[in-house]
């Protein structure tokens, strides 16, 4: 009788491994091959291996409106749109001068490699009385540090009027240091960034000195038309 209670056990055993080995599923395929690394589609700014920097004060951060609607970001859709291979990047702070651009700009360069630096300070200088001859020198520091950096990098400066009220002789110093920058360092200059909506007030936000956004895309497009060649 143990016997028979024996071999029925053993039989119940073998037949239990036997169900539960048969339904034991195989790892599942994929449906579709695994796609190499080269014909993965990275994110759009992943692409990007180039860079435009802009460096300046509130103007180039967009003061009182929308950033997309400022000219660094009217630049970086119109970049986008014509699949070029350049990130954009706003380096701009409200309220900086010369100076403080010259204090900052190595901490800037440490972050990124950049191939196109679009130089725009100077406004806060001129409104505060600052010295040309003082903002001449940390604009040219400025240039130096890019230059010493990255040799390579293509300098943008944006050339920027003081306001009448500083005086004849004032504004004519401070309008001249761009243009002789530019001559000096060989670079490429926009005479006058704020051309077409400087004195505007309907181009002009109730301060009177930040564009507004129908503003920013005349700025844009003086940019452009310096920019374009460049890239």
């Amino acid at each position: 009788m143990n016997r028979v209670i024996y071999i029925l056990f053993s039989m119940l055993i073998t037949l239990i491994i036997s169900c539960d080995s048969n339904t034991k599923t195989k790892p599942q395929q994929p449906e579709t091959p695994i796609k190499t690394p080269e014909t993965v589609i990275k994110p759009k700014k992943a692409t990007k291996s180039k860079t435009i920097l802009f460096f300046g004060n509130s103007l180039t951060a967009g003061y009182g409106i929308d950033p997309v609607d400022a000219f660094v970001g009217l630049i970086e859709k119109r970049i986008d749109s014509l699949n070029l291979d350049y990130r954009v990047i706003n380096a701009g702070i409200s309220g900086d001068k010369t100076a403080g651009g010259f204090s900052r700009v190595d901490w800037i360069l440490d972050q990124q490699r950049v191939d196109i630096f679009i130089l725009e300070l100077g406004g806060n200088d001129a409104l505060q009385g600052v010295d040309p001859a003082s903002s001449e020198k940390n604009l040219q520091g400025i240039i130096d540090k890019v230059k010493a950096k990255y040799p390579a990098t293509k300098i943008v400066l944006a050339g920027m009027e003081a306001p009448p009220n500083m005086g004849d002789d004032y504004t004519g110093k401070f309008r001249a240091m761009y243009p002789r920058l530019a001559k000096t360092n060989k670079l490429a200059l926009i005479p006058f960034i704020l051309d077409k909506v400087g004195g505007v007030p309907e181009l002009n936000l109730k301060d009177g000195i930040h564009p507004t956004e129908e503003g920013h895309q005349i700025v844009a497009e003086n940019i452009w038309t310096i920019l374009k060649p460049l890239l």
